[in-house]
């Protein structure tokens, strides 16, 4: 069984290559003819006019003026790759999805990656959603996992999502901010909308500014069910546990790599596929038993809640390995489809009213994107098991199928496509009992807004309390209506009055008794609602004050590799010693780090020894901001480069960032002259260079680049030093 598993795999990969376009050496048109001239149209006389007979011309032109279709509503920008997924051990227990039973089963799988709010054309490094979208090419059809990067959302019920979507897009009068939710609109639905507090903590928090796609979560979001053959139910959250760890950049390095790399995350994630370095990430299922679908204090099938960690485990199944990237972004990326409605036997919908609404938006969506209801013949999106059914024509019908039957029944041609049992394979939908009288409302346990925001600010570090309060600040400055400011306040308050009053300082604003007010005690939002019975006395946080899983800065339950893939900065000049160079990059290498060699000029610079030393890159065309780490080796090029102001910047700004810094020799001396002339140390009559491991200041000698190598390998999996002397006025 295994092998026939494997052949259809097979199968999928070559149908996949057989849809592939080989350049040919021949330039031919559309319908097979050998072209002669590609540089010129055909015209009455060399300065005559373009004759419409020209049917190269028209065809190529015509191909040209069509070949951008609508983008996406949301999820516009994106990056993708191919890969596979191995279950640990069989789920039999759980589900009867079968590519979930056996170990020796690879499952190919799709990934596309995306920013939620901007065009296509806006920056990676927004702070925004990051969609999480996964296709399983299965031996039972394909299942899509539709999540994001951030396990709750803004709604409750989708019928909210074109609103939702409406205010956080760029305004309607003038098409600005792109790629932003610092604007009126948003926070005045937001405002009006309480249900949007949690996801408006995660959204404000690092999870926003992700360090890299390969080192973010991804979740499923909804409550799904698990049905095993025995028809038990369980109820089940999604979770994809990033081998790398989860990192996130900081607010300046955001800001900064839009300008100076705003493909920065597409790239990253392209370089480390074709230089072997696969992402992984493994999959993790949180389950409740369905007779316990009552027993807590929130609703499970409220999107706009977690289920704690601390309260319902997460238990870790399969590992998926991206290991290709597409040979066609339009073909696979752009026009890969998703849809929260293609599941397979043994996984099934809960009654998660946004869920609900997205099992039609999301096919009705690719109607349109994709031109029709064909779209599923597209190889990207065309599952690997046969497909038989009696669908005709429409737009971009690609199958030719034989026969005079379209329909069934039908006692012609064998009745054929027939109908499959259960037993056989067929999906069949779990037997849930339904009943109750039609109405609009929303369920009572849907209505604490506020428990679980504050139960996430709880679960926070000081450094990402303070991330998330300066995120807020930066926000609500730029709405320009008092009155929508002040609600979001009093919002704030029912989370926390200390991050209420830090926003409100900011504003040039008070809280008074929970209430945004004027110099005379007047309320600021006479308009707003009184939405503190909103706050039960559980809070729907499981009893809980604070949780685990949640703050990105605390060490993960699951495994992790928080080396592995990191970049180092070399900042070297002539003179530099070429020795530790190598003793560095090669310490790295060996721990699966990658260093890259900055001067001010590309080819190489003469080391010390007299060797050439091969330059990667240039200070102007890259920046701190695009690495993890800074190394400064000894030699004369350490004093060549104190004499260089972009370099010292260079320097400081890691330092600002908070990332290790680490140096031997004569490099001590340019990082305490750094320090000193950013504004963040005093020198003092030979003073040494600041160095202090627990801080990520790393001073070593050159005669042991190897034991320098292993510190900041050590200061990797330690993470950022947040707690260094005037880090935040550049790391919020």
């Amino acid at each position: 069984m295994g092998e026939a598993r494997k052949t259809e795999k097979n199968d999928k990969e070559r149908d996949l290559e057989a849809n592939k376009v080989i350049p040919q050496p021949e330039m031919s048109s559309d319908q097979g003819i050998k072209v002669s001239d590609d540089r010129n149209s055909l015209k009455a006389g060399s300065r005559g006019p373009t004759l419409m007979e020209d049917f190269l011309f028209r065809e190529k032109i015509t191909h040209f003026d069509h070949e951008r279709i609508p983008e996406r509503v949301v999820h516009a920008r994106g990056a993708a790759a191919h890969g596979h997924f191995q279950v640990y051990e069989s789920l039999a227990e759980y589900t009867a999805a079968k590519f979930l039973q056996d170990p020796s089963v690879k499952t190919p799988v799709f990934l596309r990656f995306s920013t939620v709010a901007g065009s296509r054309g806006s920056a990676d490094t927004a702070r925004d959603v990051r969609g999480f979208a996964t296709k399983f090419y299965t031996e039972e059809g394909n299942f899509d996992l539709v999540g994001n990067n951030i396990p709750v959302f803004f709604i409750q019920d989708a019928i909210k999502f074109p609103d939702l979507v409406h205010s956080v897009k760029p305004e309607p009068h003038n098409e600005i901010p792109q790629a932003s939710s610092a604007h009126d609109t948003f926070y005045d639905f937001i405002s009006l909308t309480p249900e949007s507090m949690h996801m408006l903590m995660w959204i404000m928090s690092d999870r926003a500014i992700p360090r890299s796609y390969r080192m973010m979560e991804g979740f499923g979001v909804h409550s799904f069910k698990l049905v095993n053959s025995q028809g038990k139910v369980r109820f089940v959250k999604f979770h994809w546990k990033p081998v790398l760890g989860i990192h996130s950049l900081v607010w300046d390095e955001a800001v900064k790599l839009a300008g100076k790399d705003p493909d920065f995350h597409r790239r990253d994630l392209w370089e480390a596929i074709e230089g072997g370095d696969f992402p992984e990430w493994e999959l993790g299922l949180q389950l409740i038993d369905e007779e316990d679908e009552q027993k807590f204090d929130f609703d499970v099938l409220d999107s706009t809640k977690i289920w704690p960690e601390d309260l319902i485990p997460v238990k870790i199944v399969g590992k998926m390995t991206l290991n290709r990237n597409p040979d066609n972004f339009f073909a696979e990326t752009e026009q890969v489809a998703f849809h929260t409605g293609n599941i397979v036997p043994g996984i099934e919908f809960s009654n998660d009213p946004l869920l609900q609404g997205r099992l039609f938006s999301y096919l009705d969506t690719q109607l349109l994107r994709l031109g029709g209801p064909n779209f599923t013949q597209i190889p990207i999106n065309r599952p690997i098991t046969p497909v038989s059914n009696n669908f005709r024509d429409g737009l971009h019908q690609h199958r030719i199928i034989p026969g005079r039957v379209s329909y069934h029944p039908s006692s012609l041609e064998g009745n054929a496509p027939a109908e499959v049992s259960p037993a056989a394979g067929a999906f069949a939908s779990y037997p849930e009992r339904v009943e109750g009288t039609k109405l609009r409302e929303r369920s009572a346990s849907f209505s604490d807004h506020y428990g679980q925001a504050r139960l996430f600010w709880n679960s926070m570090s000081v450094a990402e309390k303070q991330h998330i309060s300066s995120a807020l600040q930066f926000e609500l400055a730029k709405v320009e209506t008092r009155e929508v400011r002040a609600r979001m306040l009093e919002h704030l308050a029912l989370i926390n009055e200390v991050l209420a009053n830090q926003v409100a300082a900011a504003l040039g604003e008070k809280i008074q008794d929970g209430k945004a007010v004027q110099d005379d005690g007047t309320s600021l939002a006479p308009a707003l609602a009184d939405f503190s019975n909103a706050v039960s006395e559980t809070s729907a946080s499981g009893g809980l004050q604070r949780t685990s899983g949640l703050s990105t800065l605390e060490k993960p339950k699951f495994k992790v590799d928080n080396v592995k893939t990191r970049k180092v900065a070399v900042l070297v000049a002539d003179g530099v010693s070429g020795e530790q160079v190598d003793a560095f990059k090669a310490g790295l290498k060996a721990a699966g780090a990658k260093a890259e060699v900055l001067a001010s000029h590309l080819g190489s610079v003469i080391s010390a020894e007299g060797k050439p030393v091969a330059v990667d890159k240039t200070f102007t065309t890259s920046g701190s901001v695009m690495y993890d780490a800074v190394f400064i080796p000894g030699g004369k090029s350490a004093d060549a480069l104190k004499k260089q102001g972009p370099i010292r910047y260079f320097i400081a700004e890691a330092y600002k960032h908070a990332k290790p810094v680490a140096t031997v020799d004569e490099g001590a001396d340019l990082i305490r002259l750094a320090l000193f002339l950013e504004g963040i140390s005093e020198p003092e009559a030979g003073k040494k260079a600041p160095a202090n491991r627990d801080l990520g200041l790393i001073v070593g000698k050159g005669s042991d680049v190897k034991g320098l190598t292993k510190q900041l390998i050590a200061a990797f999996e330690q993470g950022r030093f947040f707690d260094r002397p005037q880090v935040e006025e550049m790391a919020v």
